[in-house]
């Protein structure tokens, strides 16, 4: 019996998806179950399963290219019919399969990567032909600056390397940076590891006179090799948030409330609880209440009309190398706050080390972005569609108030929602960030 491994659609407009490597050779034994690749989706980087118990034939799906939703990459084969199905002997010497376009896919023997690296870094040492087990990580995991550092190290040791432009290692928001401010990374001195640049050497340097379309070729890099420096992730995220910006009417609701009790709640919680709990994990508590009693605010445009969802799926934005990814809490009105801290800690330990798995970035009914830890006050958020709203939180401040007619120093937090204007008007988005915040600055009425 054979059964057809797919790329899966992990998303309603996602169309193509990228194999960022297979964790299983062609003629491997697999168990249903087990991790079988890892794919780049518009969303995140996750780890598909077989489904199905057998040997790994008919691999077809190349690494770092770009397949189309539904496409057939591979087959597993039961054990009994793996001479049938897989090999074909001829003179004692197997038949290796090969794919159309000249690549080879994993064979019985070959060597998979035993050194943890994120996919961008994969992407582009394998585009620069360079083994992962040898580029020494300044973290636990390769990450793309590791591997650019590396590049430099080659070009200036190899002589035929060296007689061509220099690829000057950079971060991804160093480079947009550049680009955006028309300035030439050749010509910025990086105080990065490796001198690779950073967003602060590009804000140091004066404005240059010359732009340099991203499109045209720099210092004899290839558009190939200068779109590696943006992941697929990425690449997604600014296509799909131009399209929601463009597209969906926002409007935006702010509200500032007393953090105090929100405070207090959370030392009263960490006393007894042997999790870390964070802010972040009593908002997502609060929201999903809120949710709940407001099921306007979790629904969904579609088709020129409003789909109600009966689950509360709350989308957790979190910042990794690759990009913007939003992993998601199943039902999170069912969780104790000490089991949403647990859920959480394993849904960003899992997007920070390429870990996710299909079910983990799929069903989000509404988003929650928090920057309060980088020093934000305040800010709007792109909604996530086809989400009707986003939820934007800044940092817990001391500000002077008025507290019965006289002025005290309180802890503020400033509450941003921005809205889908096809699905919430204002009124009904009011009523729901009157009531988030009401229980944000008495939680009691959870209980209630």
């Amino acid at each position: 019996m054979k059964t057809q491994v797919i790329l899966p659609a992990l998303g309603m407009a996602q169309e193509t998806g990228i194999i960022v490597r297979w964790l299983k050779a062609e003629g491997q034994e697999v168990t249903k179950g087990e991790t079988l690749v890892e794919i780049e989706t518009d969303k995140a980087t996750v780890e598909i399963e077989a489904s199905a118990s057998g040997i790994l034939t008919n691999v077809t799906g190349v690494v770092g290219v770009e397949i189309p939703v539904g496409q057939v990459i591979a087959s597993i084969v039961d054990s009994a019919e793996v001479s049938q199905e897989n090999t074909m002997a001829k003179g004692g010497t197997a038949y290796r399969n090969t794919i159309s376009d000249g690549h080879t896919p994993p064979q019985t023997g070959d060597r998979l990567p035993s050194v943890a690296a994120s996919p961008l870094a994969a992407r582009i040492a394998a585009e620069h032909n360079l083994d992962l087990e040898t580029i020494k990580p300044a973290g636990k995991r390769i990450q793309s600056s590791d591997v650019l550092a590396r590049i430099q190290d080659r070009q200036m040791v190899e002589p035929m390397i060296t007689s061509q432009p220099r690829l000057v290692p950079a971060s991804p928001k160093a480079r947009r940076l550049a680009i955006e401010q028309g300035k030439e990374i050749a010509k910025i001195r990086g105080s990065g590891p490796g001198g690779a640049l950073l967003v602060a050497d590009v804000q140091a340097t004066k404005t240059q006179s010359t732009f340099i379309p991203i499109a045209e070729p720099v210092s004899g890099i290839t558009g190939a090799q200068k779109e590696s420096a943006v992941s697929h992730v990425w690449r997604v995220m600014a296509e799909r948030t131009t399209q929601s910006w463009t597209s969906v009417p926002h409007f935006y609701l702010v509200r500032e409330v007393n953090a105090r009790r929100l405070i207090s709640w959370r030392e009263q919680i960490q006393k007894r609880s042997s999790e870390k709990v964070t802010y972040t994990d009593l908002l997502i508590k609060v929201l999903a209440a809120a949710l709940r009693e407001h099921p306007r605010l979790n629904a969904s445009w579609h088709a020129g009309s409003i789909m109600f969802h009966e689950e509360i799926n709350i989308g957790l934005a979190v910042a990794v190398d690759e990009g913007l990814i939003v992993p998601v809490i199943h039902k999170a009105d069912e969780y104790s706050v000490q089991d949403l801290a647990r859920i959480r800690k394993e849904l960003i330990t899992k997007s920070q080390s390429g870990k996710l798995k299909p079910q983990d970035i799929q069903g989000g009914t509404f988003t929650i972005s928090n920057l309060g830890m980088y020093g934000v006050d305040a800010f709007n958020a792109i909604i996530n569609p086809p989400q009707a709203a986003i939820l934007s939180v800044g940092r817990i401040a001391e500000r002077v108030v008025p507290v019965s007619s006289q002025p005290s120093v309180q802890p503020m937090m400033v509450l941003s929602l921005s809205c889908d204007h096809r699905v919430v008007d204002g009124a009904r988005g009011a009523q729901f960030l009157a009531m988030f915040a009401d229980l944000v600055e008495e939680p009691l009425g959870l209980l209630r």
